[in-house]
């Protein structure tokens, strides 16, 4: 049996939507996104981002930003921050960026250490309300870094495995 057939099977056992252990979750997910394109793993991410059995997409970057290490936490910022109309990025979350911002548009990885995780969570909401399309932009992103998805926990990551199953 190949690594397409044994990711078939994993898959396979997501598509009634009941949930293995925890562990197995785990073991799955990574199986699963070692394998499949990229564009197969956003998919899922964008599905999980923006469904209702999880939390808000602000909650959820939040946690997500929580996790990262300063790169991807850089490239979180600059991601929503892109999404904003022009000239609102130092006053989406309630003016907490201005002072890191300094007059700029783009956050360093030193400046994204700086930013608390609750702006992140304000930025991200304005983010989409501004764009709709920032959960595919993030999702894409995160799809390049699955041991990051990893921390949205076993409920998120059986979601994107049952997606990803009923996707193929």
């Amino acid at each position: 049996m190949g690594l397409l057939d044994d990711v078939g099977g994993i898959l396979k056992q997501y598509q009634t939507g009941a949930t293995p252990a925890p562990a197995d979750v785990n073991a799955h997910f990574d199986q699963v996104a070692s394998a499949v394109p990229a564009s197969t793993l956003a998919d899922g991410v964008a599905h999980a981002l923006s469904s209702n059995q999880t939390p808000p997409l602000g909650q959820m970057v939040s946690s997500l930003f929580n996790q990262a290490d300063p790169a991807q936490k850089a490239a979180m910022v600059n991601k929503l921050l892109a999404a904003l109309p022009p000239g609102t990025a130092s006053t989406a979350a309630g003016g907490a960026l201005a002072s890191i911002l300094g007059g700029g548009t783009t956050v360093s990885p030193q400046q994204a250490q700086q930013v608390t995780p609750d702006a992140v969570a304000q930025l991200a909401q304005h983010a989409q309300a501004a764009d709709g399309s920032i959960v595919n932009t993030l999702s894409a992103f995160y799809a390049q870094h699955p041991t990051l998805v990893k921390s949205l926990g076993v409920g998120a990551l059986a979601l994107i495995m049952s997606h990803m199953s009923n996707r193929r």
